[in-house]
């Protein structure tokens, strides 16, 4: 099977500088039972970025893309989506997420189809069946993960990996301005990894802004334009991606990473 890249689509509006910032957080603490898990988050993610959140296990990450996305409440500071804090944010057709896991609730089995159409709800006028224009976009971004061939089967019988691809051709589907993935490499295989890789890169020729947590780049390194490090719920490098990925704050010390004027 061939598969395409996600290429056809809506490109982003152009960036101007009276575009606001995909994501914007000053500020940001998060307390998990009574536990400080962000303390004083200050990130800015610019229309078009390809920005990689990085740290050791338990160092925010996911929390990090949680609260920008108002998922997670914040205990302090503030954050918005394209100008407008997330509790009043509407046009959530422009920001398509990929969460660490797929959550399938009981009842009738969802199917892969089901899941991947899932991701055009936010596209379709308020009670408008799914069109031909729905169809094309699911079955491209089908094909772009390679579960065309699993597309009728319930999505409980596919592996932990791909489970994973299922998410990413949710997001995929939707051709959203802006990706945020959380580990979206993680139990894939190194063959997806790189068509995922392929992927993301003609999102973004095409000015798809990327925000993706990650333990290890792999084949996703060549894409990142800035990375942000975590430790401890703090900001300890953001800049140039770091040499020598994957990065571990846990025993590099923020003199040991390279700033953003550091030779790349």
């Amino acid at each position: 099977m061939t598969r395409s890249a996600q290429a056809t689509g809506v490109a982003p509006p152009p960036v101007t500088a009276d575009t606001p910032p995909a994501f914007a957080m000053a500020d940001g603490r998060v307390a998990l039972d009574g536990r400080p898990v962000l303390r004083g988050i200050d990130l800015r993610v610019t229309p078009g970025e390809v920005v990689a959140v990085l740290g050791a296990n338990g160092s925010g990450k996911s929390t990090l893309i949680r609260a920008l996305l108002g998922l997670t409440p914040l205990s302090g500071g503030s954050t918005e989506l394209y100008g407008v804090p997330p509790a009043r944010f509407r046009d959530w057709w422009r920001v398509g997420y990929v969460p660490q896991r797929l959550s399938v609730g009981g009842g009738v089995p969802a199917t892969v189809r089901e899941i991947v159409a899932s991701g055009r709800v936010a596209r379709q006028r308020r009670l408008r069946r799914a069109g031909a224009e729905d169809r094309a976009a699911v079955a491209r971004a089908l094909d772009a993960v390679g579960l065309t061939s699993r597309a009728g089967e319930p999505v409980g019988w596919l592996s932990g990996g791909q489970q994973q691809r299922v998410l990413i051709a949710r997001a995929l589907a939707g051709d959203p301005d802006t990706y945020v993935m959380d580990e979206p490499t993680a139990g894939v295989d190194a063959e997806n990894q790189r068509h995922l890789a392929a992927t993301l890169a003609a999102l973004v020729e095409r000015g798809k802004t990327v925000l993706l947590v990650a333990h290890e780049l792999g084949p996703l390194a060549p894409l990142i334009t800035r990375s942000v490090v975590l430790r401890d719920g703090l900001v300890v490098h953001d800049g140039a991606p770091p040499h020598g990925e994957p990065v571990h704050p846990a025993v590099h010390h923020p003199a040991d990473l390279p700033g953003p004027g550091a030779a790349r």
